[in-house]
């Protein structure tokens, strides 16, 4: 993502451009930050706040995540491009959330995400509509799925591993493993 200049009129010329990202971030990854660092970059003087979605409302929407929500919320923390954590938020923008957090723009990959409608509609489709949607570029090689599909693919060896640093069958869910 380029820096941005007033290309409509409404960029604040008096204080810091706020610029809203949100996501699960499970299992935060250098693909999490580089997004995040392309937000905090959008404009030469952004305050990036993030949100994070409930353990909750992940469930709801996308599944099982295999951090809380408390320890995805204190690794955003320690992010650097990160200045505000807004913990549990909305699955879809609204200008009230907008409003009430003094957003001017919100940073996302492309990616259509669908809304809670079941209509399959974008829950960014809000804020492109009225241009305040900034696109940020994935990291191509790196998420979340990809890193739960290694240790998938590597399942006796992790089993393996932890129980020669001591933990238990019963600590790891398993019967026997297979060598």
């Amino acid at each position: 993502m380029e820096k941005q200049t007033d290309t409509n009129g409404d960029v604040p010329k008096d204080r810091p451009v706020r610029v809203y990202a949100d996501g699960i971030y499970d299992l935060f990854h250098f693909g999490h930050a580089r997004s995040l660092e392309q937000a905090k970059k959008s404009f030469p003087n952004t305050y990036l706040l993030v949100g994070c979605c409930s353990d909750e409302i992940t469930r709801k929407f996308k599944g099982k995540t295999v951090m809380t929500e408390a320890e995805r919320y204190e690794s955003l923390r320690h992010c650097k491009w990160v200045d505000e954590v807004i913990p549990d938020a909305p699955w879809v923008m609204t200008q009230e959330f907008l409003d009430k957090h003094n957003i001017d723009y919100v940073a996302h990959d492309s990616l259509p995400y669908a809304d809670a409608s079941g209509a399959g509609n974008d829950v960014y489709e809000f804020v492109k509509s009225i241009g305040k949607f900034k696109e940020t570029k994935r990291t191509e090689g790196i998420s979340t799925s990809d890193l739960i599909m290694r240790m998938l693919k590597d399942y006796n060896q992790y089993v393996m591993r932890n129980l020669d640093r001591g933990y238990t069958r019963k600590e790891l869910g398993v019967s026997y493993v297979k060598v």
